[in-house]
């Protein structure tokens, strides 16, 4: 069996450039310190995001789902890292591995490889920092919507930024107008906040598609509104930076417990015997949105005078089934329950039996960003996997 492995492994050093595709970024832009001179202002609001924390080494849930990934497909751990780097690390040299690649590792001759070096440097434990987004030269929307993040974009050529001012300069760096960067911006962010489908085909998020824009951009909430300040520090306006209308660079999102208060809203009564409960949703994406695991949690907390007399909760979250019908990952997933988010400016009614006896019910609507059976799958340990976040909560009195 060895020798048939060797033969294999040397058919594959015959036929493939160290089984890697791989992509060049000049070392001067490839991290944010670089960046600081004139966008310190920017860059620290970026650090705080969680863009600056797409890398496996800093978030639990995307560590843990790649190890679970990789241990149920059999594919490297590598292989899968530089799969999901596609929108999680898209400056990453190395973007694509392939059957050569998976035999060095499975014989443990990886090593060396231009694989493993891509996913160790430096650059790449940024995450999405300032060089992904403002590298970009074009954005293929015309593609098929399953190809996504680096299969989406052609990048410009080293030392030049692309970004939304039309007269903008700097001696560092040449610079371009991009209209993804202003007036279409929501293009941009759908490189990779779009189609989201599963190994088998299951489709399990499409923001692009349940976008209903009304007006809005992702940016005038993930960025917040323009304002006047500068993007850089550079004296270039008579001696003096030149003033602008910006947007912040802390890409909020549903980990943002400001973010998520009152994005629902929630009216209830009650009708013969149920209480029904209505939430509306404003927002011009679904909620929950994104990655599969998420959840609202209703709770509703039944009185008789001051006395608690029972608690009861309602999950609105997916649930997703592998080939074997057990619980697995959205990733993984061959099945699909029913989705049970609020559709974008839409609603959700949900009626339930009231308690006997009870003159009372706190309702309160909570948002979590993994379901307990996910949680329980990948073995979750920080605190912010489990933590329900408030959203609205109202009283109704019962006859």
């Amino acid at each position: 069996m060895k020798i048939l492995w060797l033969f294999v492994l040397s058919i594959s050093f015959l036929s493939g450039a160290n089984a890697a595709k791989v992509v060049q970024l000049d070392d001067k832009f490839a991290e944010s310190k670089n960046c600081k001179a004139c966008h310190l202002h920017l860059v620290k609001d970026w650090q705080e995001s969680w863009h600056s924390k797409s890398h496996f080494d800093k978030d639990e849930y995307f560590r843990k789902s790649i190890k679970y990934y990789s241990r149920k497909t059999r594919k490297s751990l590598n292989g899968v890292k530089v799969e999901c780097a596609t929108c999680h690390n898209p400056r990453i040299s190395v973007t694509s591995t392939d059957i050569n690649y998976e035999i060095e590792a499975v014989l443990g001759l990886d090593k060396g490889s231009k694989v493993n070096k891509a996913l160790k440097a430096d650059a790449l434990h940024e995450g999405i920092n300032c060089v992904v987004c403002h590298n970009i030269d074009k954005i293929h929307s015309d593609k098929d919507e399953k190809i996504r993040g680096i299969n989406r974009v052609t990048w410009t050529k080293s030392g030049l930024m692309s970004g939304p001012y039309e007269d903008a300069k700097s001696p560092y760096h040449n610079v371009e107008y991009r209209d993804f960067m202003s007036k279409n911006s929501n293009q941009l962010c759908f490189v990779c906040h779009a189609n989201m489908s599963s190994v088998k085909n299951i489709m399990f998020s499409n923001m692009e598609k349940e976008f209903k824009s009304d007006g809005k951009m992702c940016v005038d909430c993930h960025m917040g509104p323009k304002k006047l300040g500068v993007a850089s520090t550079l004296k270039i306006d008579d001696g003096e930076a030149k003033k602008r209308m910006i947007r912040k660079h802390g890409f909020k999102g549903a980990h943002d417990e400001d973010m998520i208060k009152n994005s629902l809203k929630l009216s209830t009564w009650q009708k013969g015997e149920d209480v029904v409960i209505m939430l509306k949703n404003p927002q011009p994406h679904n909620i929950p949105t994104g990655y599969g695991s998420r959840e609202i949690l209703i709770e509703l907390e039944y009185k008789k005078g001051s006395n608690k007399i029972k608690k009861e909760e309602i999950s609105l979250t997916t649930h997703y089934k592998d080939r074997r019908k057990r619980p697995t990952i959205a990733h993984l997933a061959k099945t699909m329950s029913k989705d049970m988010s609020v559709p974008a400016q839409g609603k959700k009614v949900i009626k339930v039996k009231k308690v006997d006896g009870a003159s009372d019910v706190k309702i309160s609507v909570y948002y979590k960003l993994v379901n307990d059976e996910v949680h329980e799958l990948l073995k979750l340990k920080e605190k912010r996997w489990s933590k329900k976040m408030l959203i609205t909560r109202k009283s109704l009195k019962l006859k």
